[in-house]
């Protein structure tokens, strides 16, 4: 198929590269550079420096809804279009320029968590389970029918991004299996029960409070984690909690119960990864052998 890729984070590499090695990338589409580091210098996107590895052609408009932009997508010719983590909104005229339209890959189990952050979502609500969705894409905010979909159960011991690698490589696969089965493919409506929306996570969310119950709090350290991070004060400085299971144990609040478990409003977790300011992410192993934790945490 002749297909115009349209993606921008790390999420949306191994899509490509998987889209790129069975069919004819025609055209990629990515959000424009933005600042980023310390010189705050414009930085490509990940999928804009993955296509031009690939010798593919990158378009970066800043938007999609001007005639000249709906013509120049509609002038490569495309089969179909696959959209995974874009970035922007698509007017109808560029939904329905491909032969086939508008796939849509989406990292949850539609109709649950629709939006911007199913990932962190789905941990942070304590779901079970999670998956792909392969979508034709409408006017509306993942509404569409689903073509194929995938389920994985999430461990209890995983983080945003150890999931976000895992749904990632699920897309990729999903995708090749949609594309290849296309013409026997049969849309399926949304159910109209279960609809719930996967708001953008706000770093106002990662403080954490000890006076939460422990399941609370374990989702929250993982499901923020890597970014923004929950993060708590320790001896007057603000530390990351980028990995925790749930621990045996009770006590006030905030309160240590040895090595790096703290007691919750009912349970305790046990923080298995952290970053200091300033520092790289640790082990917390490595973190105590430098870093003495006081006996109550606020």
């Amino acid at each position: 198929m002749r297909v115009i890729f349209m993606g921008t984070p790390d999420f949306s590499v191994p899509i490509l590269d998987a889209l790129a090695a069975k069919h004819d990338i025609v055209a990629v589409y990515s959000q424009p550079p933005r600042p980023a580091g310390r010189g705050k210098k414009d930085r490509p996107s990940p999928v804009h420096t993955r296509a031009l590895a690939l010798n593919l052609p990158v378009h970066t408009p800043v938007s999609l809804r001007s005639n000249s932009a709906a013509s120049a997508f509609a002038a490569h010719n495309a089969d179909i279009a696959v959209v995974v983590a874009y970035g922007l909104i698509l007017p109808q005229n560029i939904l329905s320029a491909p032969q086939h339209g508008c796939l849509n890959i989406h990292a949850s189990l539609l109709p649950r968590w629709r939006g911007a952050a199913p990932i962190h979502r789905a941990i942070l609500a304590g779901d079970a389970a999670t998956g792909i969705c392969i979508m034709q894409m409408e006017a509306g905010l993942d509404t569409g029918p689903v073509l194929l979909r995938s389920e994985t159960a999430i461990g209890a011991e995983e983080t945003t991004a150890d999931l976000h690698d895992r749904l990632s490589k699920m897309g990729a696969d999903l995708i090749l299996q949609a594309l290849d089965q296309f013409p026997t493919l049969t849309p399926e409506p949304q159910p109209e029960q279960g609809v719930t929306y996967a708001t953008k996570i706000d770093k106002a969310e990662a403080r954490i409070d000890w006076t939460q119950p422990a399941t609370t709090i374990d989702r929250q350290i993982r499901g923020l984690s890597p970014f923004p991070g929950a993060w708590c004060d320790i001896a007057g400085e603000r530390v990351k909690l980028l990995r925790s299971r749930l621990a045996t144990g009770t006590g006030a609040p905030g309160q240590t119960l040895g090595g790096f478990t703290i007691a919750c409003g009912t349970g305790a977790v046990e923080i298995l990864q952290a970053q200091r300011e300033g520092k790289r992410p640790a082990d917390a192993t490595d973190i105590l052998r430098g870093f003495t934790i006081p006996a109550t945490l606020s």
